[in-house]
């Protein structure tokens, strides 16, 4: 051999083939399982996709033949009849609870079903008590509304400003239009404040007396 040193090399080349060959013959499973894993995943991924798609459309489908019903007991009935599961069900219940004027007591209910259920997102819940609070009115004591109202008053709340709007309104109902007016032109100044909410707080500051803020608009 006139070049010992290539001989080498070439030996050692043809042990590192035979040992990946190896090495692949004894873990190249993984990279299968791996591989069927990724593409499994992706499938299982697209069908819960289409399983939720169809769920919601049926959901939908049952919410509209349930409230084409002709009459309101009829809607009521079928409405609380459409399968649901928790967040779907809060929805019907809210939908339940949207029509006081035909059982008054019976949306209160519902609603306070919606915002005492703790498996709710919060958005739900909120939402469920700022309307419970509106229906209600002076059928609810006023330190209830107050309660209820501080509740998802708090920072970060969805239903913040809204919230923030109604415990003005209950100064106003307490005979406190000092305390209102101050409450409520803050309000206004809140960067979370919206055009129509400061329009609609300006009307009242300024039936009450009071002068109004100059705010940017929002």
């Amino acid at each position: 051999m006139s070049n010992p040193d290539s001989f080498i090399e070439e030996v050692t080349e043809e042990v590192r083939r035979d040992r990946l060959f190896r090495l692949f013959r004894k873990y190249g499973w993984i990279g299968v399982v791996a591989i069927l894993a990724l593409v499994g995943g992706t499938a299982w991924t697209e069908w819960s996709k289409a399983r939720e798609a169809a769920r919601a459309q049926a959901f939908g489908d049952a919410l509209i033949d349930a409230m084409d019903q002709g009459a309101p007991e009829e809607r009521r009935e079928a409405l609380a009849a459409v399968p649901a599961d928790a967040e779907q069900a809060a929805i019907v219940q809210l939908i339940l609870a949207s029509d006081p004027d035909e059982d008054k007591a019976a949306t209160l209910a519902a609603l306070e079903k919606v915002a005492n259920d703790a498996t709710l997102p919060v958005g739900y819940r909120d939402l469920a008590v700022l309307r419970r609070v509106l229906v209600g009115q002076a059928d609810l004591p006023l330190a209830d509304r107050r309660t209820a109202l501080q509740g998802i008053a708090a920072p970060g709340r969805p239903y913040r400003v809204l919230a923030e709007e109604q415990l003005g309104y209950l100064l106003i109902e307490e005979g406190k239009p000092d305390e209102a007016i101050a409450a409520l032109t803050a309000l206004m100044q809140d960067q979370e404040a919206s055009g129509p909410l400061r329009a609609r707080l300006g009307q009242v500051v300024t039936a009450l007396g009071g002068t109004l803020p100059e705010v940017s608009g929002g």
